[in-house]
């Protein structure tokens, strides 16, 4: 590479006439802050629809569900696969480095639009949806690539902070539109496809203010290292020397490093908390805390204001102290703090809505404190190898949090099995309850093993004794009478079946009127039909029914038998055997769910921490004035190779006016 003043190779700048230059992107030169700060702010909106049209999903998971059938493992595998897929897409993306950035965005933009409002709303099933799902992740994988690159490429190191401050706000501000949309929209737009249908207009609103605004750099100028606007004019120059090809070859060598996918990884483990929120942070509130989807998506709005406000404050904030390292560490620290206690109320039924708001003002501070000095430091870092292969190390990045969080939500599934039994069957079991109040009380009193017992066999007295016993309970009788149901269930089993035998109105006339020769005819016939006992028999059986003590007896048996029939009468039998095969299990279900869902939280919160280590890798001072220092060497390479420079173009200024060939100076001679 070498300084000329030959027009600078590959930076033709696009037709401003005709269609042509809504195709043809490249800048010839960097642009002024007014021309730069819009480029920037079109991609920071581009990568919020982006992450707005990600996450729409999460936030009528419930919906989605009951709407395709999907068991909460499945709907799980969607993201899974999505995930997987859009990985593998961010691998393709390292090809902007060649290629280009705008063009991929703003048909990406398009694409994404297309699918949000008419593919996502009208998929026919579940593998429909599935399908349509994954193919927004592999567009979402190729463009959430290049917009980063884009930020990098218009923003020095210098503001580099604040610009990647802005960046991140895609996912918060993606994220928080989404539970702001539909916390305002859900009551009086409860159909799940009218989030997609909100987020693909807004789609197309955005596809055309990137066809028409959206530029970038040519691959002469973008493929160098700018620290700030100073050496604008400097890079300028260079372009000049710089073939693309030649400095965009090699770039996976040069970025597959220890520091480039260490540091990848650890921000993935970092943000793990993060993933789970957004598309599941209304299951976790629906199952764990009662709350609605509107409410869930409005609690959640605490964690993306805060973070939002975090990632734009902190990046300033690394920008003027000029260091990226401390603000990890702090924001880790204070990310921690805020995941401990929103972990461990998760086992508190008693925490409020606004303590957990607070906890989530802490998490996500400290995160948005962290990530946003971390994606700083780690394109810096990717610079230091090679500025021409920012995307393949963004590329890098992009994979290795795909995957991570693919593998993360693989093992959700099994750390949460209480949450699937909940989602895939609390729904039904909850409608029953809700419809059926008293009748399931009294159903629910009865022990799983009696019920069991019961189902299998109507007749088993040890099972029917416990289960009037603990009926008579629900219905308030004291212990003594309970007691008394089920010992007369035990002792007076064959009056019972006598009494059982016997036609109801025949039964019933006998006790109005005992001598009634009629009713003892047709009742002696009946309990040798049923019993199978001789007439003799028959006789003994039925004059013990008229006992004063068996009557007393059986009319206490009868109280909350009478109960536990009416009880099963009223629920529809589909219901009633839907409840008997689950409600012990989504009781269950509901005991262990808030235990497993902060296992889970711990694992965010071992994530954050394994995060420490891989600080020490990426580039960047700790010290603010060694910073500084830094800053002042660099500025002062840039005045010398200025000068070079200036004397080169004044020797090819003399040549030109001579006719002769000019001795080579030290602006021809490579740069540093």
């Amino acid at each position: 590479m070498s300084l000329t003043i030959d027009p600078p190779a590959d930076t033709r700048s696009p037709d401003r006439n005709g269609i042509r230059r809504l195709w043809l992107r490249q800048l010839a030169h960097y642009p002024a802050n007014g021309p730069r700060g819009l480029y920037l702010a079109i991609t920071v909106l581009v990568a919020v629809f982006l992450y707005y049209a990600l996450y729409t999903q999460g936030a009528v998971a419930t919906q989605i569900i009951e709407h395709y059938h999907f068991s909460f493992t499945a709907f799980v595998f969607v993201s899974v696969i999505g995930n997987a897929i859009g990985a593998f897409a961010s691998l393709f993306a390292g090809l902007t480095d060649r290629w280009g950035r705008a063009n991929l965005v703003v048909v990406g933009v398009l694409a994404v639009a297309l699918i949000a409002l008419l593919g996502l709303p009208n998929a026919p099933g579940k593998a429909g949806f599935t399908v349509m799902y994954s193919v927004l992740c592999f567009v979402e994988g190729i463009v959430l690539v290049a917009t980063p690159a884009l930020v990098r490429d218009f923003s020095p190191q210098v503001g580099r902070g604040l610009a990647m401050g802005f960046w991140t706000l895609g996912p918060v501000l993606g994220s928080l539109t989404v539970t702001s949309v539909s916390s305002n929209t859900l009551d009086e737009h409860p159909d799940w496809r009218f989030q997609f249908y909100v987020c693909g207009v807004v789609g197309l609103v955005m596809f055309v203010v990137a066809l028409v605004g959206l530029r970038e750099l040519a691959p002469a100028l973008r493929d160098q290292l700018m620290v700030s606007m100073r050496d604008r004019a400097l890079i300028e120059a260079r372009a000049a020397g710089i073939d693309p090809e030649q400095a965009s070859a090699g770039s996976w060598r040069r970025v597959l490093k220890p520091n480039v996918i260490g540091p990848a990884f650890a921000i993935s483990t970092f943000l793990l908390l993060y993933y789970i929120l957004v598309g599941f942070a209304v299951v976790y509130f629906a199952t764990v805390h009662g709350y609605s989807e509107a409410r869930a998506n409005a609690v959640a709005n605490w964690y993306w204001i805060s973070n939002a406000i975090a990632l734009v404050v902190a990046g300033a904030l690394s920008d003027h102290f000029r260091v990226r390292k401390p603000f990890m560490v702090v924001g880790m620290a204070i990310s921690v703090v805020g995941n401990i206690l929103f972990a461990l109320s998760t086992t508190d039924p008693d925490t409020g809505y606004y303590a957990i708001a607070f906890y989530f003002v802490l998490s996500a501070a400290g995160s948005g404190i962290a990530y946003v000095a971390w994606m700083a430091a780690f394109t810096e870092t990717v610079e230091k190898h090679s500025p021409a292969a920012t995307a393949t190390g963004l590329a890098i990045w992009g994979w290795i949090l795909r995957v991570v969080v693919s593998v993360a939500l693989i093992l959700f599934t099994f750390a949460l099995p209480a949450t699937s039994v909940l989602v895939d069957k609390g729904t039904r079991v909850e409608h029953i309850v809700t419809s059926h109040p008293r009748e399931v009380a009294v159903l629910s009193a009865i022990d799983p093993a009696t019920s069991a017992a019961l189902a299998r066999n109507p007749e088993d007295t040890a099972a029917l004794s416990r289960a009037l016993g603990q009926v008579a309970a629900e219905q308030g009788a004291t212990a003594t009478e309970a007691a008394a149901v089920s010992t007369a269930v035990r002792e007076r089993s064959r009056e019972l079946a006598t009494a059982q035998a016997i036609d109801p109105d025949t039964l019933k006339a006998l006790q109005q009127d005992p001598p009634d020769g009629t009713a003892i005819g047709a009742a002696l016939a009946d309990i040798v039909k049923e019993l199978g006992v001789p007439q003799p028999t028959a006789v003994e059986l039925l004059t013990r029914l008229g006992d004063p003590d068996v009557k007393a007896d059986l009319a206490l048996v009868q109280k909350y038998g009478a109960v536990l029939t009416s009880a099963e009468a009223a629920i529809p039998p589909d219901d009633l055997a839907y409840l008997s095969a689950h409600g012990t299990e989504v009781a269950d279900a509901q005991k262990d769910n808030p235990g497993q869902w902060q296992n889970w939280w711990w694992v965010c919160v071992a994530g954050q921490i394994v995060f420490v280590p891989f600080i020490f890798l990426l580039t960047g001072r700790w010290s603010p004035r060694l910073a500084r220092e830094d800053e002042r060497v660099h500025e002062a390479m840039v005045e010398r190779e200025m000068a070079a420079l200036q004397q080169a173009r004044s020797a090819a200024a003399a040549t030109a006016t001579s006719g002769g060939s000019p001795e080579p100076t030290a602006g021809s001679q490579p740069a540093p």
